[in-house]
């Protein structure tokens, strides 16, 4: 794994700019790689043992993905909506699991390892920077559970939708009264009054280079 000061530097390139949250990110990431015993999570042997559950959509879960390489395509990213600065890195060969969370009073202790930094956040950025791990993060040795749709690789299952006959990969489904459903179908889906329409252009594909395409009609 590269040294730190490089890592925060190309993720927070990556991220878009730096700040108290991509230091975070990349220290939560080097510790938690380092607890379950692989130094070099992005080599390619490492990246198929390695599942990272993120459970913030914030700066951190960005520094988190760029440290480790899990993505959400390859399945080794999971995103869990808890609103919680943690993440939890867990080693498929062997079963290790840990919990990183980042501490509150770390946040109180900016003032206090970088003082002479004018402005809260510049402080927060260079004060988690000098702040021992104990300081920083919390851990906790999990057992993580995890079934075989979980896991990275190919779909493992396909089911039509009792209602609507939409696909659903990867045991993802409701049952309800012993048949599969969707789970838009349920009504406890993050939209609502889901109507087909038709768009401008909507015959379109990809224009060859060197050359326009128009419309195909249908």
């Amino acid at each position: 794994m590269d040294p730190f000061e490089v890592l925060l530097e190309q993720s927070a390139a990556v991220h878009g700019h730096l700040c108290a949250g991509q230091v975070v990110g990349v220290r939560m990431a080097m510790l938690g790689c380092r607890l379950i015993g692989l130094e070099d999570p992005t080599n390619r042997e490492q990246i198929k043992k390695l599942i990272v559950f993120v459970e913030m959509d914030r700066c951190t879960a960005d520094a988190v993905a760029y440290v480790t390489g899990v993505k959400l395509g390859r399945r080794s990213l999971k995103f869990m909506d808890y609103g919680i600065m943690a993440a939890t890195f867990v080693n498929l060969e062997t079963g290790k699991s840990f919990r990183v969370l980042s501490t509150e009073e770390s946040r109180d202790l900016a003032d206090s390892y970088a003082p002479e930094i004018e402005g809260k956040g510049a402080r927060q950025v260079e004060a988690y920077k000098r702040m021992p791990e104990c300081v920083l993060f919390r851990v906790q040795k999990v057992k993580v559970h995890l079934s075989e749709f979980d896991l990275p690789g190919p779909t493992r299952k396909k089911t039509e939708c009792h209602r609507c006959g939409q696909v659903i990969r990867d045991n993802r489904e409701a049952i309800i009264d012993g048949r599969p459903v969707c789970r838009p179908c349920t009504e406890q889906s993050y939209f609502s009054h889901a109507k087909e329409v038709t768009w401008s252009g909507m015959n379109r594909t990809p224009e060859p280079i060197g050359r326009e395409k128009e419309d195909v009609p249908c």
